[in-house]
């Protein structure tokens, strides 16, 4: 059996699922949204988010797990009466779990399916040089452009890529990425360039297919 390694706290992971014998995962902008919603209040406790994109059948995303300390023990989630409930926070991998589970069950509901929507377990590598974050980065927001949906990745509007070329209000580490690669114009330049897939995807433990449904 495959082991993968523990989410551990105050470390950088890359994180990546498809779905289940690669079907679909987002049929339409408001899955893509929803999506994006979950994520925001299953992993803004545990995590920061530094890159993501959003393919059809399969996401990535850059992530540093934050220190256990800096991890609320409780939230308060609203009800539908107005009042408020204490819902304790899992760990790194638990609240990636919840996300999923919660996703899950919403497609399986609103398009009448049933059974598995993503691959288990879901991947993770640890990344502990500034090299292999930058790659990482490059590689997520360029993903689209290596499957066809697009020439570059201004053109595609499920990654990061828009919210680090914006100056608009993100929860994303933005000055953080910006300043790994020196300046903006910097980080948009590197982005024109070609890389060097198999050798990141291979670092990575990607085996993406390249058919990847639209």
């Amino acid at each position: 059996m495959q082991k993968f390694e523990q989410l551990t706290y105050g470390h950088f992971f890359h994180i990546y699922n498809r779905g289940i014998n690669s079907c679909n995962i987002f049929a339409d902008n408001e899955n893509y949204e929803y999506f994006l919603d979950l994520y925001d209040k299953k992993i803004s406790h545990v995590a920061e988010t530094y890159a993501w994109a959003l393919l059809p059948n399969h996401f990535h995303f850059l992530v540093r797990i934050k220190q256990k300390e800096k991890i609320p023990e409780v939230i308060y989630v609203p009800n539908p009466d107005g009042a408020w409930s204490p819902v304790r926070v899992g760990t790194p991998a638990q609240q990636f779990s919840k996300l999923f589970n919660s996703y899950a069950q919403s497609i399986n509901k609103r398009y009448h399916r049933h059974g598995g929507l993503f691959e288990r377990p879901f991947k993770r590598k640890r990344i502990d040089n500034l090299v292999w974050l930058k790659r990482t980065i490059l590689y997520i927001h360029n993903n689209p452009v290596h499957h066809g949906f697009c020439e570059h990745p201004l053109e595609y509007p499920w990654t990061s890529y828009l919210s680090c070329i914006s100056l608009k209000p993100t929860k994303l580490q933005r000055e953080t990425v910006i300043g790994w690669f020196d300046e903006k114009a910097s980080f948009i330049s590197r982005h024109n360039e070609k890389l060097e897939l198999g050798k990141i995807e291979n670092f990575l433990g990607v085996k993406e297919t390249r058919q990847v449904e639209r």
